[in-house]
């Protein structure tokens, strides 16, 4: 295989976007720089290093799915003959032996569409909000569901799906990998450093609106993938919905009628944070009273999310994107 193509998608990243283009120049070609509307330089920046870049038309609803695939077509414009592409998000910088590893694999793994590896927060003990993310970023390596906004994918692959769904707000990584699965490819994630990402998450309200993104992503691949190989989607907005909907519906509307008694059903919170802590202790995590809480307290923003789309359904009206992130000085 040659030299994979690269795909960097960001807005106003800052300082952020320019580790990720130091960490890419020498290793792929092309590389694609995909900018949302920045006024912060970075387009300058690429072109000053030889990137190509796209500005999409901003009369049209920017989403990451749809700048990726902006990014793929160029890409394949560029070097028609590229086997493998990375996507990476503007926040990220990737690890500089993560490249070799990832070629190897799908040169050796024929069935395999997708393989990522480890994303870290470059700074996890920043804030509780960075320690979430890292402990996020960490799912189980072998076959996967699912990939994140890092990842190097065959071409092949990604253009017989037709690429990300650019209607999507949130969760395009999982809906495509959805249809590779069904497609008959795998997705792989092996024991491997691949991105530092810097979440940049200092304050509550961030990390909320990042909670309610999540929510509607699980919401829409739950509506848009709900055959019985895909039946995860919905089993967790289910859970979310009875903490966060159902539980306080009873206990505070049936205690007119209880004398009181059935606002006992809101000790099932602390039960379950206690549970979820003591897994998490078994499990070797350094902070499972920490983890356990905010799990529980996410499944709030998760419904609102949840709500949010069914509404835009219900309605007709189309969801905006959902932005938590603020921008980063050059």
């Amino acid at each position: 295989m040659g030299r994979p193509g690269a795909v960097v998608i960001g807005r106003n990243e800052g300082v952020r976007f320019q580790r990720c283009l130091e960490s890419l120049l020498e290793r792929v070609t092309p590389i694609v720089y995909v900018d949302s509307g920045s006024t912060d330089g970075s387009i300058e920046f690429a072109r000053e290093r030889g990137v190509e870049v796209v500005e999409l038309d901003s009369s049209i609803p920017f989403t990451a799915a749809r700048a990726r695939n902006a990014g793929f077509e160029r890409v394949v414009e560029l070097a028609p003959n590229a086997e493998l592409v990375m996507f990476v998000d503007g926040d990220c910088e990737v690890d500089p032996k993560w490249l070799p590893v990832a070629e190897r694999f799908l040169a050796e793994e024929a069935d395999y569409a997708v393989v990522c590896g480890r994303r870290r927060e470059r700074y996890p003990n920043a804030s509780v909000y960075n320690y979430l993310c890292d402990v996020e970023w960490n799912t189980p390596v072998g076959d996967a569901k699912a990939c994140g906004g890092d990842a190097v994918m065959r071409t092949e692959a990604f253009a017989a799906v037709s690429g990300f769904n650019p209607g999507l707000i949130a969760g395009e990584e999982p809906e495509l990998c959805a249809r590779l699965r069904a497609a008959g490819w795998k997705i792989r994630r092996i024991d491997h450093d691949m991105t530092l990402h810097d979440a940049d998450l200092t304050r509550f309200s961030q990390w909320w609106t990042r909670a309610v993104r999540a929510g509607h992503a699980y919401a829409e691949v739950a509506a848009m993938h709900s055959g019985p190989s895909e039946r995860h989607w919905t089993r967790k907005p289910l859970k979310t919905l009875v903490w966060a909907l159902l539980l306080p519906a009873l206990s505070l509307g049936l205690a007119p009628v209880s004398n009181g008694f059935s606002l006992l059903l809101l000790l099932l919170y602390p039960i379950n944070i206690a549970r979820i802590a003591a897994r998490l202790r078994s499990a070797g995590e350094p902070r499972p009273w920490t983890l356990a809480s905010f799990l529980m307290l996410s499944k709030f923003p998760e419904a609102l999310g949840w709500l949010r789309y069914h509404a835009g359904r219900v309605t007709g009206k189309r969801s905006k994107l959902i932005e938590y992130k603020a921008p980063q000085p050059e």
